[in-house]
């Protein structure tokens, strides 16, 4: 089988980030990197707010974070009056689970594709409340049909209060059948909340088509927003019912306004989100789409011949359009967390080279990511040179 052909570059995009030269960042998905033009809108916003604080916080501010909420919920395909803006998708879990007034002997169920802080935001809740979690083992080689039998067999009517699936994991880079998991539980009268960390930007994503009761997508990462903007998406018949994790003075105003307020926030990211949106469109939504998924191929194929691993054994994504990539590790190379923190690092220092580390039912992968700013040669150097990394120890 021959290598995927690279895709052409898109002219000019690499020079819309302020991205150190010297290093490749292949690991787009962990904090996203925000383009030029939107670090300088927010820039503007910061000087309006410290040259008159108290106007700023206090004329307007709400109907502004308003204006640009239904702008992001259109690009989300979200109903803006049950959208709220959050910090990031973790926070947005946190304020559902928080809501649901669990009690003793109710129930969370989760896959093991989760990712690791909602799974912490979980085990809190259960211990708060007494209820309780349960994780649904889904092999990394599962079909969209077994994903959604696995998930059908595991649901418990009348006990499972929550079922928590991601859209595209993190730590497996696998994309769910969201829309038929959704649909299953809806069948048993269980919640679904969807983890759509990566989804915004990446993946063409309308949330009315899922149709889960609550859905949370970070637009930092892949939508070129700055760090700290999320989604939260709430079906009508739980809107009353979410609660913001911090009360403010808008607690009276109702959902969405009472989750979004918090006092003084820094609210200039949420200002400047759409002007991240208003780069992705000018680049062409679809051609950077379909120019990151098929760079992150191209260097899933050049990684793994190097470290030996036949084309057959590379996870496949789950679709298309995905543009992060998983490579199996040799065996033993990472077993723990700590060990995936340390081979990071190295690969940083030595190799100028940041990606990502992550062990998963007990074999280590390296995820990367393909983004507008990247290129084919910063893929073919890791691969010539990380082989001699991990033959070191």
């Amino acid at each position: 089988m021959t290598v995927p052909q690279p895709p052409e570059p898109i002219p000019g995009a690499r020079l819309l980030f302020s991205l150190d030269p010297s290093v490749s960042h292949l690991n787009h998905g962990s904090f996203g990197a925000v383009p030029i033009a939107v670090q300088r809108a927010q820039q503007r916003l910061r000087d309006e707010m410290e040259a008159n604080p108290l106007r700023f916080f206090t004329q307007g501010l709400v109907d502004r974070i308003a204006h640009a909420r239904r702008h992001l919920a259109a690009f989300l395909g979200a109903d803006p009056d049950g959208t709220t803006l959050v910090g990031n998708a973790t926070a947005g879990a946190a304020v559902v689970l928080q809501s649901l007034a669990l009690r003793p002997g109710d129930e969370i169920v989760t896959t093991d594709h989760g990712y690791g802080a909602v799974a912490l935001s979980v085990a809190r809740e259960c211990a708060r409340t007494g209820a309780v979690s349960r994780t649904l083992p889904v092999p990394l080689t599962a079909t969209d049909e077994e994903m959604v039998e696995i998930v059908r067999d595991g649901l418990r009517p009348g006990r499972t209060k929550l079922l928590i699936v991601d859209q595209l994991t993190s730590p497996t880079a696998r994309l769910f059948p969201t829309a038929a998991i959704v649909a299953v539980a809806r069948e048993r009268g269980v919640p679904v909340l969807v983890d759509a960390a990566h989804a915004p930007g990446m993946l063409p994503v309308t949330v009315a088509s899922v149709g889960a009761d609550f859905w949370v997508g970070n637009l930092h990462k892949w939508a070129y927003a700055p760090r700290g903007t999320a989604a939260l998406v709430v079906a009508p018949p739980w809107r009353e019912r979410i609660q913001p994790l911090v009360v403010s003075w808008e607690q009276n105003s109702g959902f969405p306004v009472r989750v979004e307020w918090q006092a003084t926030l820094d609210y200039t990211g949420w200002l400047a989100a759409p002007v991240g949106l208003f780069t992705l469109r000018s680049l062409g939504v679809d051609r950077v789409r379909a120019h990151n998924a098929a760079l992150a191929a191209y260097g899933q194929r050049v990684v793994g011949d190097a470290l030996g691993v036949a084309p057959e054994r590379l996870p496949e994504p789950g679709g298309p359009a995905v543009a992060m990539r998983l490579v199996p590790l040799p065996p033993g190379v990472v077993t723990t967390l700590d060990a995936a923190r340390e081979l990071r690092a190295r690969i940083a220092d030595r190799l100028s080279a940041e990606v990502s580390i992550a062990g998963w039912n007990g074999r280590g992968y390296l995820r990367l990511c393909g983004q507008v700013y990247n290129t084919p040669d910063e893929y073919d150097r890791l691969a010539v040179r990380l082989p001699t990394l991990l033959a070191q120890g």
